[in-house]
């Protein structure tokens, strides 16, 4: 089994791979040691039999062939769980593949359940086995033995036969719209743009007031951007949990940083420690009053009940349709519906809200109700006073 080494053969094989319909694509990386992506390997595969494994390590080989069949429009190309492989391709080319096909998504709209492996969606779809014991080694050495370049390559010639099943699916069920904002989503720049001044967000769970937000976004916003200078993850940097302490605490001197259980004995007189105490000096700067908290600290946590309820419901809704439960709703939509009939949230519009948002404000508001009949929940209109009951269909 033969690697593209050179950027010649890379043309010649992607130029015959833009004639295609479709082609499924995969890629290996590395990334334990580096911030950004170390791209090891890409995978293609085509309807015509056509299966390509090619070195972004080679000495001199120039990956624009594959930038360019990426945004050729006249071929749509088909990731299974893409987020991480148009990260590399956006960081690699500045584009992002147009058409474009997550299977892992697709399979969700088509009752495959949340979030489906590739393994498990290989077996039931295309009744094949797939040999694990490579998924974990060293993609970055070479060479690259047998075994590890036969389980790249069946990452993407199985997936031709998946694609396939699952477009069949979604026209038989007239359910390709249900995947454009997820689609959208995947294939918008905004969502592979590390933005340093929005990486306190994803620490936010424990904050709970203005200011230990305040501190937190220069805090996490420092440790990014050193990051992405380095190179290096994050936790090489400041670990989570550091970081979550020091916005709490909020030192202003190095004996009181070096205080912290978090914080490494010495760190707080290094100039990593200047730069974090420096950070805690601009959060408490910050004007708090400008400052929203996240929407889940900002709720009242009075609706658990009526939360339960919606998740019964959604349960119900996803079991009759054969929709995975993640693609219609969240619990936080459901927490945003409990506390505002008018939440703006992806499950109160569209073919969403047909399905699910209209009977789950039903039920809030009293006008549906929830049963158990033969081992299966089953849901009722409530009817005035003396009429009785009706179940509801929920398709």
């Amino acid at each position: 089994m033969d690697l593209i080494t050179t950027t010649a053969a890379l043309h010649d094989v992607c130029t015959r791979l833009a004639e295609q319909p479709f082609v499924t694509v995969d890629t290996e990386f590395m990334r334990e040691t580096t911030y950004y992506p170390k791209l090891c390997l890409i995978q293609i595969a085509a309807p015509d039999g056509t299966g390509v494994l090619v070195d972004p390590l080679a000495t001199g080989i120039d990956l624009q062939p594959f930038i360019d069949l990426m945004a050729d429009e006249r071929t749509v190309k088909v990731f299974h769980s893409a987020r991480q492989d148009l990260e590399i391709i956006w960081l690699m080319g500045g584009i992002l593949p147009q058409p474009f096909f997550d299977t892992q998504v697709a399979a969700m709209v088509c009752g495959y359940g949340d979030s489906v492996s590739y393994e498990q969606l290989v077996n039931d779809v295309a009744k094949a086995k797939i040999d694990k014991s490579s998924r974990f080694t060293d993609w970055s050495r070479r060479p690259l033995s047998e075994a590890q370049l036969s389980y790249a390559l069946s990452d993407v010639t199985h997936l031709v036969k998946v694609y396939e099943v699952l477009v069949a699916e979604l026209l038989r069920t007239d359910r390709g719209a249900w995947l454009d904002e997820e689609m959208a989503v995947l294939t918008s720049p905004e969502t592979y743009r590390a933005d340093p001044t929005q990486a306190w967000r994803r620490l936010s769970g424990r904050m709970r007031k203005p200011r230990e937000i305040a501190v937190l976004m220069e805090v996490a916003a420092w440790r990014e951007s050193e990051a992405q200078a380095r190179n290096v993850p994050r936790g090489r940097v400041l670990k989570d949990e550091a970081v979550i302490d020091v916005a709490s605490a909020a030192p202003r001197n190095a004996e009181a940083l070096g205080r912290l259980r978090t914080i490494p004995a010495g760190f707080e007189r290094s100039r990593t420690g200047t730069d974090i105490l420096a950070a805690v000096e601009r959060g408490l700067a910050r004007d708090t009053g400008d400052i929203r908290m996240p929407e889940r600290m900002r709720r009242s946590g009075g609706n658990g009940a009526i939360v339960e309820l919606l998740k019964v419901l959604l349960k119900a809704v996803c079991e009759s349709e054969a929709v995975a439960p993640k693609i219609i709703a969240t619990v936080d939509d459901l927490e945003a519906i409990a506390d505002d009939d008018a939440a703006e949230v992806p499950a109160l519009q569209g073919w969403r809200r047909t399905l699910f948002g209209d009977k789950a404000l039903a039920l809030k508001q009293g006008r549906l109700a929830l049963s158990v009949e033969s081992g299966r929940i089953v849901v009722r209109e409530v009817e005035p006073t003396g009429a009785a009951d009706r179940p509801v269909a929920l398709g």
